[in-house]
């Protein structure tokens, strides 16, 4: 039985089922609300965090650092430009190595796994590694993502991660050297398994002709996902700098953000290589998280169609209207503006801004870019006065990444994917350092609230509906 005809089936049995899963879905959901004063009584930290937003500590680590806050003269907190820190140095100075003539995922990959910046020498091999373990078993493109693609790549990408587990010869090691050998062969597949579930996709869901690039050896992460995504493999310099400029932005993201503490909490069990990466795609799939970017792109495709030409007065009265929840999805949210941790200013934001002028100039949007630039500005005067929000509020990086991936033609479906070929290199280093210092599995408490109830015999009861 082929994929359409077992999805005709399961939308068979739901239609035979769909007024049984009504009713249970109204018990279910009666069942599952918890009062909300609860919470006050038993001093919840709702979604790890405190009264004031501020993450729970329940780690340390060594591998990234947010700094989004300082303090003033007599010691009283204050938001200041944010700042972002791989194994102790600022992102900006990772960025400014790269001169424009060379490319930082590789090397800031580097310094996430083992804590220092490589010699020319070390990188090099580093960089010899990666490329030899930048390739799939036999026959894994035919036979697992050719013959049943999915939708979604992002799941496709966990349905291969956990493939890959049946051809690793010691899968369930848990030695640092083995996780290690294991999260530099992922690291290296990652942009294969990402863009060839793609050509699988549009292959067969967007009759797509299909064409599969294998990897060269001699370039970079950037240069390959390029080079094997277009159909002529065909870029320019700038592209390639800008890609590998958001692979470097997005690898790491301090060890608080969902997926890098799925991760952590997945490893503390003990469990293998393939399945914790399941489990932090999982969580990067996730709106919330990892499929920010894409949101963005939507709403502006939004407004581009309801103010279409660069009209200031009317651009800042649509921006109000999507807050006021009157326009896009109703939701409040300007997708893009603001984040948990940042005040004043995100610092990949404010790096992946200035590349995206760069590029808008070569792909002639100076005025698209200028548009963004000008929504930004109005959406944070907007919210600072309509939300009082008195810490400030700014572009977050989602808000100019799917920007950047429009501009060098990425398939959308594949904008979440590629925050996690980049993120892998996080994921690994913080897996390393959880297997190094952890010990104990992440176990947090969780307070029961329900009431006691007897047990009451099936010919006594009274149905609940």
């Amino acid at each position: 039985m082929n994929i359409p005809e077992l999805r005709d089936q399961i939308i068979k049995k739901y239609t035979k089922y769909s007024q049984d899963i009504a009713e249970l879905t109204k018990m279910a959901s009666k069942s599952d609300i918890i009062n909300p004063k609860l919470y006050e009584k038993y001093d919840v930290k709702r979604g790890l965090r405190d009264i004031n937003g501020n993450g729970v500590v329940c780690g340390l680590t060594e591998i990234s650092e947010i700094l989004a806050f300082g303090k003033d003269e007599d010691g009283n907190k204050i938001p200041v430009d944010g700042q972002l820190f791989y194994r102790g140095i600022d992102v900006r100075e990772l960025v400014k190595g790269m001169h424009g003539r060379r490319f930082a995922f590789e090397e800031a990959t580097y310094l996430l796994l083992f804590g220092h910046l490589p010699t020319q020498a070390q990188l090099n091999r580093f960089c010899e590694i990666l490329a030899d373990f930048r390739e799939l078993p036999n026959s894994f493109v035919r036979d697992i993502i050719m013959k049943a693609p999915s939708q979604d790549m992002m799941n496709m990408l966990a349905r291969c991660v956990l493939s890959l587990y049946s051809y690793d010869p010691r899968p369930d090691d848990a030695s640092k050297r083995n996780v290690l050998r294991q999260s530099l062969q992922l690291i290296a597949q990652f942009p294969l398994l990402a863009v060839y579930s793609q050509k699988a996709y549009s292959y067969y869901h967007s009759d797509a002709s299909l064409f599969i690039h294998k990897p060269r050896p001699e370039l970079s992460t950037a240069e390959n996902i390029l080079y094997m995504l277009r159909d002529d493999s065909k870029y320019t310099a700038l592209e390639a700098h800008v890609l590998d400029l958001c692979l470097v932005l997005h690898a790491e993201h301090g060890g608080g953000n969902n997926s890098t503490f799925t991760t952590h909490v997945v490893t503390s069990s003990g469990t293998d290589t393939y399945s914790s990466v399941a489990a932090s795609l999982g969580s990067l799939k996730g709106p919330k998280h990892g499929g920010a970017n894409i949101k963005v792109c939507e709403m502006f495709d939004n407004i581009k169609e309801h103010v279409p030409d660069f009209d200031r007065d009317k651009l800042k009265d649509y921006v109000a209207k999507i807050l006021n929840r009157e326009a896009y999805d109703h939701s409040g949210l300007v997708y893009g503006m603001g984040h948990a941790v940042y005040s004043l200013s995100d610092p990949r934001a404010d790096i992946l801004k200035q590349f995206a002028e760069k590029l808008a100039v070569e792909k002639h949007k100076e005025e698209e870019y200028e548009m963004r630039k000008y929504v930004a500005q109005a959406a944070a005067e907007l919210i600072a006065e309509k939300r009082r929000i008195y810490k400030g509020v700014a572009p977050n990086v989602d808000f100019y990444s799917g920007f950047v991936y429009d501009m060098l033609d990425l398939p959308r479906e594949l904008y979440t994917p590629f925050f996690a070929v980049s993120r892998i290199a996080g994921w690994s280093a913080h897996r390393m350092e959880e297997i190094t210092n952890g010990g104990k599995i992440i176990r947090p408490g969780y307070q029961a609230v329900a009431p006691r109830q007897k047990f009451v015999p099936i010919e006594e009861r009274v149905s609940e509906e």
